[in-house]
């Protein structure tokens, strides 16, 4: 290593996480590059040298007919064999670089030796690459712990930031698919009544009433679905990547080794077609409203609904996140980081002064009403 490199490792304040798949020499100093979030090159940690993306040539983006690739997993030529080993703290499923036999898992941060054995896997067949880099994930983490109600007021000071920061490509699925649903149900339509009925003066009353009348309702609707997103991993909590959303689906670039350089990338365990039933899981509440708009009326009951699944196609694809930890008091929070639009979602303690405050402050209120009303009708 060269005395440009040593010093410059030792100026980073943060720790760089090697390479996954391939590597690639700085074409001035001849180091292993990482590449540059936002500016689509690959960029020398020690002597800033940027080295643009190869030409070469790239597949299309293209989706895969679900039915058939399912059936010839083992033979397709989309997939791979995959070397990835579990990490038994977190459940993650982690690739290692080349010539690594044990490093930090980028999740929790335990050590994993390198135990896996080799898989077949669909290959990724696009990706979001990382535009936002470390510098401006500090930024947008430093705007959301400012911005926590019920924290503690000293969380802004004393929130010490774990010194690893480290960019993870997340595996997903999504999924297209023509989905004919046949239905029976009920269409309620309302009217009104009067009824008349004696108060608690003795004097005779009436009041309008509203009532529903149900026809029997059948029929046949159609949804189309495009790009419907399924987390492919189970490491992190389905609903914080959830809180992450959305993502630019549209600018997906077709898969290149490249853009892996520099950062981590977890293997999927979630299968094509387990992540199938979560997309269907997803599909139903449409495919109810669309159901409901079709029998139309005041109000609508679904009896029973058979979708049809027809056309399916999926990919998979990689989405970029930055996990980062900051402790406060001695204990450890995490926090996730949307690598393309700086969305943040996170763990955070609260203070328990503030909230008990605001709920006596609210019932303080309430009870000053209750009084007020009290003595007006007196």
């Amino acid at each position: 290593m060269s005395e440009a490199q040593s010093e410059a490792m030792s100026e980073s304040p943060i720790e760089q996480p090697s390479a996954t798949d391939r590597k690639f020499p700085c074409v001035s100093c001849g180091a292993d590059v990482a590449f540059a979030p936002g500016v689509s090159r690959l960029k020398c940690p020690y002597c800033g040298a940027e080295t643009d993306l190869p030409d070469v040539a790239t597949e299309p983006l293209v989706e895969l007919d679900f039915r058939a690739q399912v059936a010839a997993l083992a033979d397709r030529e989309e997939t791979v064999d995959q070397i990835s080993s579990h990490c038994n703290t977190c459940g993650a499923n982690v690739q290692f670089p080349d010539n690594v036999t044990s490093h930090a898992c980028p999740f929790c941060n335990s050590n994993i030796v390198a135990v896996g054995k080799s898989t077949k896997h669909f290959r990724p067949k696009g990706l979001l690459p990382f535009r936002i880099d470390r510098n401006g994930t500090l930024e947008a983490y430093q705007t959301w712990i400012k911005a926590r109600w019920f924290a503690p007021n000293d969380l802004k000071k004393k929130a010490r930031v774990d010194a690893r920061l480290t960019g993870v490509y997340i595996p997903y699925w999504t999924y297209d698919s023509n989905v004919t649903t046949d239905y029976r149900g009920q269409r309620g339509e309302h009217y009104w009544v009067t009824e008349h009925y004696t108060d608690s003066n003795g004097n005779r009353q009436s009041r309008q009433v509203r009532k529903t009348r149900w026809y029997p309702a059948s029929g046949r609707v159609y949804d189309t679905f495009d790009d419907l997103l399924v987390i492919a991993s189970q490491t992190l909590e389905r609903k914080k990547l959830a809180k992450l959303e959305p993502w630019d689906i549209g600018d997906i670039e077709p898969y290149r080794d490249e853009y892996l350089a520099g950062f981590r990338s977890e293997s999927y365990t979630i299968d094509v077609i387990d992540g199938f039933g979560r997309a269907q899981q997803l599909m139903e509440p449409i495919i109810r409203n669309t159901i409901c708009a079709d029998i139309g009326g005041d109000e609508q009951r679904i009896s029973h609904m058979t979708p049809h699944y027809n056309d399916i196609t999926f990919k998979h694809i990689l989405l970029p996140v930055w996990i980062m930890a900051y402790q406060y008091r001695s204990k450890t929070f995490q926090v996730i980081v949307n690598a393309r639009t700086g969305e943040v979602i996170g763990d955070r303690p609260y203070s328990w002064v503030k909230i008990t405050g605001l709920v006596l402050t609210i019932l303080a209120i309430i009870a000053a009403v209750a009084i007020g009303v009290a003595i007006k009708n007196g």
